[in-house]
């Protein structure tokens, strides 16, 4: 007998339909599967037919063949055991094969026969939609991502016996329908505004002095800039930076169908998956890890911290103590916001509209140009310039926001209400993006980070005065075009903070100042 039940897995960040079939004939005893699975699919037989056996099911004592097509796809992870499965019963009479119909199966099985999440539903969902699919018989615990997957009609397995309609006498899966306005109610969409200081991120009220990093913080956030803090051991870089989230606006939707599909794929929403995820992602891999794990890798790649940074902040804390060629793989994404991974037969490609936030210390001891009291820089020339030598000029040209914190001067908190905290910067910062949004609008343009060259120039209502000074400061610091062009859409993010329709001369200068560290080390 022969079966045809439809799964999906991943590619990138994509879903993939897949076909399992299933063929039962005469012979010895045994389970082939082909079509270039991988160990976890292959040892999916053991699981299904322990599940099977002790789900009230009787796992044939024939010959059986599983191909999963297209074949010339290597095939990985878990989600094909409850098609394998499902194929089993079919083929062999157990249930009918009409009841799986139009259908998408996904799931891993456990020996007792209980049905586990797996990873990427919501990219495997996408594209089952896109194919035709409208109904999906899936695990339970990956309804809440499901739901937001309209038209589609869902059915959730918690164990494998709730498959057998002979003893419960039914001809349909209404027992197991899921009805979308429960879960949906319990997974809308929650705005971040309304949590003012979240104690897992930190309050920029508490931060003692540091006005104009705390500017700097705040115009990263305004126009998705990136930004890079230079400075001595404890002045408040990685504190300040780790404050950066609780100023950035919440997620739309569609970016949080984005960033929790991405998630998904990397299998980090299954023990705590609550439906999207409304706050950008914060991400702060540690100096030691590899190229693959930064932008992503593997013979079939998933995401890296680039990726999974999407739509948020990517923080390097302590920056030259990262690899140099780890740090170079950065290039590419921060200028197109796309990572390409290219392997013999496919091309994969993640999204990285990323932040990067980045900090280090002057120096290996920390103190160079920083000294007070009895800290003094012990450090050789030649050991400064191999420690910053790991930070290229390339890299440096990329990042619009580049400051030192030098050490506060009083512990005293300003009584003058010139400090501010994160409710009140998240306020300004939500004001300016409204504002960036209806000028867009206004003259249609697209994104103001995506313009280039003439179209970005004609875009910013630069006045006569700032051109003059931005020519000037190109002649005379020796910038290259794309550091004009940062500076020049960093101007214009301040003059949208104070809601101004035009980029003038003093909006020029600020941004200007923001690019000591680059003059200083290339």
């Amino acid at each position: 007998m022969f079966s045809l039940i439809h799964s999906a897995s991943v590619y990138g960040v994509d879903g993939k339909g897949i076909s399992v079939e299933v063929d039962i004939s005469s012979g010895l005893p045994q389970v082939s599967i082909v079509g270039l699975p991988d160990p976890a699919v292959r040892e999916s037989v053991e699981r299904v037919r322990a599940a099977l056996k002790n789900s009230g099911f009787t796992f044939p004592m024939d010959r059986i063949t599983v191909n999963l097509a297209p074949a010339d796809l290597r095939k990985e992870g878990t989600s094909f055991d409850l098609a394998i499965a499902a194929g089993i019963l079919t083929a062999s009479d157990q249930i009918h094969p009409l009841h799986f119909e139009n259908t998408l199966l996904l799931g891993e099985l456990s020996l007792n026969g209980n049905v586990r999440p797996v990873p990427g539903v919501l990219a495997m969902l996408e594209q089952a939609k896109k194919q035709g699919f409208t109904r999906v018989l899936l695990p339970a615990d990956n309804v809440k991502e499901a739901v937001w997957i309209s038209e589609m009609e869902l059915f959730t397995l918690n164990h494998l016996n709730e498959l057998d309609l002979h003893k419960r006498k039914q001809t349909g899966w209404d027992h197991i329908r899921v009805d979308r306005r429960t879960v949906s109610s319990s997974t809308h969409l929650k705005s971040s505004l309304s949590v003012d200081n979240d104690d897992e991120i930190g309050d920029y009220g508490d931060v003692i002095g540091q006005h104009q990093a705390k500017r700097a913080m705040l115009i990263a956030a305004a126009g998705n800039h990136n930004i890079l803090l230079s400075g001595p051991p404890g002045t408040g870089k990685t504190m300040m930076i780790r404050r950066l989230p609780g100023i950035l606006p919440p997620l739309n939707e569609q970016e949080a169908l984005e960033v929790t599909k991405i998630y998904s794929i990397a299998g980090k929403l299954l023990s705590h998956s609550q439906g999207l995820m409304t706050r950008p992602p914060f991400r702060a891999p540690h100096h030691t890890i590899s190229t693959g794990g930064l932008i992503g890798g593997g013979s079939i790649p998933k995401p890296g911290e680039v990726t999974l940074s999407h739509r948020g902040l990517l923080f390097l804390d302590e920056l030259p103590e990262f690899p140099r060629q780890v740090l170079e793989v950065l290039r590419q994404p921060l200028e197109d916001r796309i990572v390409t991974i290219s392997r013999s037969k496919a091309v994969f490609q993640f999204p990285a509209n990323i932040m990067l936030a980045a900090s280090f210390n002057p120096c290996p001891c920390g103190y160079y140009g920083h000294e007070y009291g009895d800290k003094r820089c012990t450090c050789s020339a030649a050991s400064i310039s191999r420690y910053r030598s790991k930070i290229s000029g390339p890299l440096l040209d990329r990042i619009d926001l580049q400051l030192e914190v030098p050490r506060p001067i009083s512990l005293e908190q300003p009584t003058n209400g010139i400090s501010l905290n994160s409710a009140q910067m998240r306020k300004l910062v939500l004001e300016a993006r409204v504002f960036q949004q209806a000028r867009h609008a206004k003259h249609g343009l697209s994104m103001l980070r995506s313009l280039t060259g003439a179209a970005l120039r004609h875009s910013v209502n630069l006045t006569p005065a700032g051109a003059e000074l931005l020519n000037n400061a190109f002649e005379a610091l020796g910038i290259s075009m794309r550091a004009y062009d940062r500076m020049l859409k960093l101007a214009r993010t301040i003059a949208d903070l104070e809601a101004s329709e035009y980029v003038e001369a003093a909006h020029i200068a600020e941004a200007i100042q923001y690019r000591g560290i680059n003059a200083q080390m290339i």
